[in-house]
């Protein structure tokens, strides 16, 4: 490891504060995690499906610490109480997406290693930004661009899921990123009065910045792993992941984005075309 990292793990302190963990999000312990028959699963397909769910704990868990300062930065920025009530619940919405892709790596065979800089595990603002555009900048990164993807993508990989445990996991977070998908352009809605032309510049660069490290990712997916996963333990076929990805893009992040006069395009390092 690098120095500053550590590997990624997870833990539960138990007793009372479980408990109560527990009773905010019941839904958690009534997914089927007895159901899960790995029997017909290759050597090759369990590993490649540890390492994704590993993978997935540990972005869910980037996003939760994007949200917290997200969070923190409308409060700061002073936005309407409502606004920054319904963005209060994320940060626990992500932490739960942690724990049902963690227990799933768990139940394939243990957690793949991730090492990782805890340090800079989100990006942040520059410090001299004022408030309101710094919030901007946070919740287009993460949530116009990072959310906003992230809704037609896990719908996607709900319906191609085969295994019922699997199948249910994605179909709870699914349910939970449908409110987090729609927040940035509620925000934007709010905000758009205050929005100067070089804000919008300064937002439309930061949202480049994270199209074009996803899009980055889409050239690393290798459609040769699908063979391996014959249960679809992990997520969409890789073709129809990475041709979904583009679509999406488009009309789920760019669109919205350009409706708002906010257009990354110019600052885009990356094709986003098939």
């Amino acid at each position: 490891m690098k120095p500053g990292e550590e590997l990624f793990e997870l833990s539960m302190w138990g007793g009372a504060v479980e408990r109560r963990y527990r009773k905010l999000r019941p839904e958690v312990e009534a997914l089927p995690w007895d159901s899960l028959e790995l029997a017909r699963a290759s050597p090759k397909a369990l590993l490649i499906a540890r390492t994704t769910w590993t993978e997935a704990a540990f972005q869910e868990h980037r996003t939760g610490a994007a949200c917290a300062a997200t969070l923190q930065a409308l409060i700061a920025a002073r936005a309407p109480i409502d606004l920054v009530a319904m963005a209060s619940r994320f940060t626990l919405d992500e932490m739960v997406h942690v724990e049902l892709c963690a227990r799933l790596a768990q139940l394939l065979g243990g957690g793949a290693p991730i090492a990782y800089d805890p340090k800079t595990i989100t990006m942040l603002p520059a410090a001299d930004l004022p408030p309101k555009l710094a919030a901007s900048e946070l919740v287009v990164r993460n949530f116009c661009v990072g959310e906003a993807l992230s809704i037609p993508m896990l719908r996607g990989s709900w319906h191609a899921a085969r295994v019922p445990l699997i199948k249910a996991v994605l179909g709870r977070i699914v349910k939970d990123e449908a409110a987090h998908g729609a927040f940035g352009w509620i925000f934007l809605d709010w905000i758009e009065d205050e929005l100067s032309g070089a804000d919008r510049v300064h937002l439309a660069k930061q949202a480049a910045l994270v199209v074009d490290e996803i899009a980055a990712r889409w050239a690393t997916i290798s459609g040769a792993d699908d063979e391996a996963d014959d249960q679809r333990l992990g997520w969409m076929e890789s073709t129809s992941y990475v041709a979904l990805a583009r679509r999406s893009m488009q009309k789920a992040v760019l669109e919205p984005l350009l409706a708002r006069g906010i257009d990354p395009r110019p600052w885009l390092t990356r094709s986003l075309a098939a």
